[in-house]
């Protein structure tokens, strides 16, 4: 059985200081409209690390490409071509930023992406 290495330094993100991508909301001005203070920069540093892998970018659009947006974790490993642990590392850290919903039914878990906080990433970089 193969082992994936997890090569990039954003897959070893200590999960308990993830701050959800909607504290961005609350903190953040647009990014380029005024200097940042040094708590807004955090968090939208932050949250920034759950997209910053090429893997979670990846699971991120092919759920978004699903109907409906969603789709069950056991389709995802073979087009990523990772193991199903890493797949289900990379869920969870998209999970626990706010990006994705999961629900489990049955021994399946599905996962449906979340538009808003897309959208707020979106209003915190823009001009």
């Amino acid at each position: 059985m193969a082992v994936d290495m997890l090569l990039h330094a954003s897959t070893s993100v200590n999960m308990t200081s993830m701050k959800l991508v909607q504290d961005l909301d609350a903190c953040c001005t647009p990014l380029l409209s005024s200097p940042l203070s040094e708590d807004a920069a955090e968090t939208l540093a932050t949250a920034l690390q759950a997209l910053a892998d090429p893997a979670r970018l990846r699971l991120l659009s092919l759920i978004a490409a699903c109907p409906g947006s969603e789709a069950c974790g056991c389709e995802l490993t073979a087009p990523i071509g990772l193991s199903q642990p890493t797949v289900s590392h990379h869920l969870k850290v998209l999970h626990e930023a706010g990006l994705l919903e999961r629900e489990r039914r049955g021994k399946w878990v599905y996962f449906r992406v979340r538009p808003e906080p897309l959208a707020s990433l979106r209003s915190a970089l823009s001009a």
